[in-house]
C-alpha cells in the first residue's frame, strides 16, 4: 500500500510517498501553491502516477495540544481532498516538524538558501514516516490467531 504524505502550507505542500510495503517514507516534490484548482490537479496527478491508497496530512496542534488556527485551514484543505479525491485522509501530528526537517538538513550541511526548497518535502516525509512507523506498531501489537 502506497501513501501520500502532505505538509500543507499557505506557500508551499511538501509531498512525500511510501514505498510499496508502506514502511518507509521518502520526500518527493514541493508543490508551489497556485491557486485550489491547480494544487488540487497536482495532488491527484501524483496520486495517480504513484497508485496511492491513502492520504496523510500534517495536522498543526499547538504544543500545549490544543488546535489553532492553523488547524482550520487544514481542516479545509482536506475537506476539498476528500471531496474531489476517493481516498481515506488521515490528520496526523506534525508538532515540530519543519524545526526537525530544519535540523537534518542543517547536520547535514545544506546551506541556507538550498534549505528553503527541501524543508517541506523534508518535513512531509518526517510526517508520513511517523505515521509509518505507528502502524507498524499497531501490527506488531496485535495478537496473532492460531
Amino acid at each position: 500500500m502506497r501513501v501520500l504524505g502532505l505538509d500543507y502550507g499557505s506557500r508551499r505542500i511538501g509531498v512525500a510517498i511510501s514505498d510499496e510495503l508502506g514502511m518507509t517514507a521518502q520526500g518527493v516534490a514541493t508543490l508551489d501553491r497556485k491557486n485550489r484548482e491547480a494544487d488540487l490537479a497536482a495532488i491527484a496527478e501524483l496520486i495517480e502516477r504513484h497508485d496511492i491508497e491513502r492520504i496523510v496530512v500534517g495536522y498543526p496542534i499547538r504544543l500545549d495540544g490544543n488546535e489553532g488556527i492553523q488547524c482550520e485551514k487544514v481542516n479545509r484543505f482536506i475537506r476539498r481532498l476528500e471531496a474531489r479525491l476517493p481516498l481515506p485522509v488521515v490528520r496526523w501530528d506534525e508538532t515540530l516538524s519543519t524545526k526537525e526537517a530544519e535540523g537534518l538538513l542543517r547536520e547535514r550541511g545544506i546551506r541556507p538558501e538550498k534549505r528553503r526548497a527541501l524543508i517541506d518535502r523534508v518535513a512531509a516525509s518526517l510526517i508520513l514516516q511517523g505515521y509509518l512507523d505507528a502502524l507498524s506498531r499497531e501490527r506488531k501489537a496485535e495478537p496473532t490467531s492460531v
